[in-house]
């Protein structure tokens, strides 16, 4: 029971660490009274995760599918062991303007069990479109 309640404490105590830009002028009087301060990594690493926009579920569904395309493409056929991560391409804005080509790993093993797993969940058009690529369960 401690232990669960020292990693609650550990998480709470990193996360207005993280905040502490946002925090009231009051709260961050109180945390540095007990001798909790900003810590700069955390807050940068926060800042570069809020700047990240969030991907909707028909997005992450698209990437799943473009990551599936290119394995099978590839490999020939659609059996993805569950750690593999395919790469994927995109062009984005650059902190010029610029268009830049990014590439990511994306987890196509792990997707598409979750895919399977949630089977139940997903659209009769989504199932064809796995269908389409040899997607046995689909």
């Amino acid at each position: 029971m401690f232990k669960a309640l020292r990693e609650q404490l550990g998480r709470w105590v990193q996360a207005q660490r993280a905040g502490w830009p946002g925090l009231e002028d009051d709260r961050k009087d109180l945390l540095a009274a007990i001798g909790i301060e900003a810590d700069q990594g955390l807050v940068a690493a926060k800042a570069v995760a809020d700047a990240k926009p969030a991907v909707s579920r028909g997005d992450r569904f698209a990437q799943g599918l473009a990551a599936l395309a290119a394995f099978v493409g590839r490999e020939g056929h659609p059996r993805v062991p569950r750690p593999h991560k395919e790469p994927l391409e995109a062009v984005e804005a650059g902190p010029g303007g610029e268009e830049q080509v990014v590439v990511s790993h994306f987890a196509l093993g792990t997707w598409l069990n979750n895919q399977k797993a949630r089977r139940a969940k997903l659209t009769p058009g989504q199932l064809a479109q796995l269908a389409e690529h040899g997607v046995e369960w689909a």
